[in-house]
């Protein structure tokens, strides 16, 4: 019985060691190779290889604002690496294997493909016996597909066709060869290859439903990169008609409707996306961004009533907070297009205060919200949008033409905010210079008792925070971080009041013996004498100081007279700002108006009702435009504006006068060139009062401003600059100012050109 016991154990392990063989052709060999690649090599290379599908598809992030990429990959040239395992690593367990970063799972997969083939493939007489080794080279394609290495798949994968005619998995290796070539540019050769497959398919009905539709997809992907649109259509529309593949139907059909979209084929597209949004199989996200698309493309008619009730339903239902930021957005579309502002305005702020948002979804919020303020004619207001805007937006879309035209749109912006805030500043403080007293106290001490009730109610705040989680610990009520108990230290919100409290009961104080000594002479400060301090604190704390406002005020003559120089220069600025940018006949009347209001003021007077001359008479106002044509025409008789109002169709030149003008102009260029900017400063003032109708006039104010950038300082010069600029925003003098304050912009340095 012993002696049988051995022969049969010795049977057993002679039939294992002689099945491990991959060099004969029997049926033991064929099924224990067969069985051990698809179970144990493969079986991890199969798994190595998902976690690495699920590990791009949580990296990739589409943009539903652009089409998106047939294929949910994107690949970055400067970025391919090769392996960091040698062939053969792993193969030998008695071999060294050399220090290496971590392999990703596309590189663990494609290891174990290499394995499988080279341990368990059975080619005896040019036949391959193992059946398992076609799928080991299509696993080992992919794998180099997604690791960016595309030749060597298509090699791996051409080596299946080539020698495993009747594999199994020939179909799907072909396909996946096809997207290889199309990752090569060989797009033409990936669409012959896959017409071939797809009139056999017609044939002979070969292909499975989920071949079909990958076969169809990656045809899209071929003639996407040809420009060829009508066969994206058509393959798009053949790939998702079978639904297997879920993910990637519900992509194409969505791509499908957008490319209508873009071709303004607004019908079918409307159609696609109602189908996609009502096809309950597809992804969530498929389904709302339909939802969000099929508003895009809705007319402002009676239709868009019934899309904003479908928007709204699905705001409702908190499965959707995700895409609240894009659902809030497009219901605000659909409203300002109903002329429903207010409502449009409140749907842009929800969709900016969305918590599950990106800063591309946030230019497009704030850009809507620009527009309006800019159609309300509320310009500070649109610019600081638009300013948000350029601060959201990234490098990769910062050239996109949308982004130019608002950078363009909130450059007059920029500059008007500035002149509206000096405006501003300058009126509040020469308000304050021109009260008694007594009226600065009375003023000044209702905005410390202000300043005081604030302080005092974000205080009573933080004591309510600490009471509240005095009394209930860390529970998740006050979201403390804290895992159990009801110390005090488990509560962040009661630390950080602590902190606050300790800070304006103590001060700043080191950590060291002794912290409690005022002035390290042994005097300690009592513990509850925090009444003391705290009256002693309200005392020394500056903004509770009348003084500290009442000092602030200027009194010498010549900052009053610099104020009010810069509030009238600001208004006449904007006057002309709103007059020839905006086309604001009510903001350039008000501005110029008020400037002329102003006593003492008499500088501009002549150019000031020359523009409300034509604004008025632009405006039809023909009463208030012959009050100020009356004015130029009476007071400045010589000048070049009564010239143009008396002559409208005449060319304001005259050859003497011209030349004359002309060698003046030569003879303080030549003192500009010889460095002697002051010099040329005064001639500029001496000679412009009798220019009054040379087309030279912008040369010599951009002269003069350039004399000024290099005598005075730099925002002297940017103010004679912006003059130029808005002056004569026509001509190339106002063009050169314009290059000249951009670079000033760019730059500290002033690079002061020639004109």
């Amino acid at each position: 019985m012993k002696k049988l016991s051995k022969i049969l154990v010795f049977s057993i392990v002679f039939a294992i060691v002689y099945s491990c063989g991959t060099r004969k052709n029997t049926f033991v060999n064929r099924n224990f190779h067969a069985l051990t690649t698809k179970y144990n090599v493969l079986f991890n290379g199969e798994q190595a290889f998902l976690k690495g599908l699920k590990e791009i598809e949580e990296k990739h992030e589409d943009n539903f604002w652009k089409r998106l990429p047939i294929e949910p990959i994107t690949f970055n040239e400067n970025t391919i690496e090769a392996p960091s395992f040698k062939p053969g690593t792993g193969f030998d367990d008695s071999e060294e294997e050399e220090e290496s970063k971590p392999l990703s799972h596309f590189d663990k997969a494609e290891e174990k493909a290499v394995k499988a083939v080279q341990k368990h493939s059975m080619n005896i007489d040019g036949i391959e016996r193992n059946g398992k080794i076609d799928e080991a080279y299509l696993l080992l394609g992919k794998a180099r597909y997604y690791t960016q290495r595309f030749i060597p798949a298509v090699e791996a994968l051409n080596y299946v066709i080539s020698n495993y005619p009747k594999a199994s998995l020939i179909y799907d290796t072909k396909i996946w060869r096809a997207k290889a070539n199309i990752r090569l540019d060989n797009e033409k050769l990936a669409i012959e290859t896959l017409n071939l497959l797809i009139e056999l398919d017609k044939n002979e009905k070969s292909l499975t439903d989920t071949q079909r539709e990958r076969a169809h997809t990656a045809m899209a992907m071929a003639y996407e990169k040809t420009d060829t649109i009508q066969k994206v259509i058509e393959h798009l529309a053949l790939a998702s008609r079978t639904f297997k593949n879920k993910e990637q139907s519900a992509r194409n059909m969505f791509i499908l409707g957008q490319i209508y979209s873009e071709l303004d084929r607004r019908d079918s597209a409307r159609m696609v996306f109602q189908k996609l949004a009502d096809t309950r199989r597809a992804p969530r996200k498929y389904r709302i961004r339909a939802n969000i698309e099929l508003a895009k493309n809705t007319e402002n008619d009676s239709a868009s009533v019934l899309v904003l009730s479908r928007l709204k339903k699905l705001i409702r239902n908190t499965d959707n907070r995700e895409f609240l930021n894009s659902l809030y957005y497009q219901a605000g579309v659909l409203e300002v297009g109903r002329n429903k502002i207010d409502n449009a305005i409140e749907y842009f702020n929800k969709s900016l205060r969305a918590k599950k948002n990106s800063d591309y979804q946030r230019t497009y919020a704030y850009e809507q919200l620009g527009n309006i303020a800019f159609d309300k004619q509320e310009y500070v207001l649109a610019g600081t949008y638009y300013d948000s805007v350029l601060g959201k937006v990234s490098k990769e879309f910062d050239t996109e033409k949308r982004i130019r035209r608002i950078r363009r749109k909130n450059k007059g912006l920029t500059t008007l905010r500035k002149y509206e805030e000096t405006v501003k500043t300058n009126d509040s403080i020469l308000k304050v210079v021109a009260m008694s007293d007594d009226e600065r106290k009375e003023f000044f001490q209702e905005y410390i008792d202000k300043v005081k009730k604030e302080d005092e109610e974000r205080r009573q705040q933080l004591l309510n925070a600490q009471n509240f989680g005095s009394s209930f610990g860390s529970t998740s009520l006050i979201g403390s971080n804290a895992k159990g108990g009801k110390w005090y230290f488990y509560n962040d919100q009661t630390i950080q009041f602590g902190k606050v409290e300790f800070q304006r009961v103590w001060g700043n104080r080191p950590l060291e013996d002794n912290w409690r000594l005022s002035d390290k002479d042994g005097s300690l400060i009592a513990e509850d004498d925090t009444t003391d301090s705290e009256s002693e604190e309200e005392k020394v704390n500056p903004k509770y100081e009348l003084a500290t406002y009442l000092d602030a005020i200027p009194t010498k003559e010549e900052d009053i007279t610099k104020l009010k120089e810069d509030r009238n220069d600001a208004l006449y600025q904007l006057g002309l700002i709103y007059k020839e940018q905006f086309k604001n006949t009510e903001l350039a009347t008000s501005n110029f108006e008020r400037l002329l209001s102003i006593e003492g003021h008499k500088q501009s007077d002549l150019a000031i009702n020359y523009h409300l001359y034509q604004v008025y008479l632009n405006a039809n106002d023909e009463e208030k435009a012959k009050k100020h044509k009356d004015i130029v025409l009476s007071q400045y008789p010589d000048s070049k504006f009564a010239q143009i109002i008396r002559e409208p169709n005449v060319k304001l030149v005259e050859e003497k006068k011209t030349d004359e003008v002309l060698n003046r102009y030569k003879e303080i260029y030549i003192i500009y060139k010889l460095n002697k900017f002051e010099e040329a400063l005064v001639e500029i003032d001496k000679f412009e009062p009798r220019v009054k109708d040379s087309n030279l006039i912008p040369k010599l104010a951009l002269l003069k401003a350039l004399c000024i950038g290099k005598c005075k300082d730099q925002e002297s010069y940017k103010k004679a600059l912006e003059f130029v600029s808005l002056s004569y925003s026509n001509t190339d003098a106002g063009k050169k100012a314009e290059e000249i304050l951009e670079q000033l912009s760019k730059s500290k340095i002033n690079p002061i050109k020639s004109p």
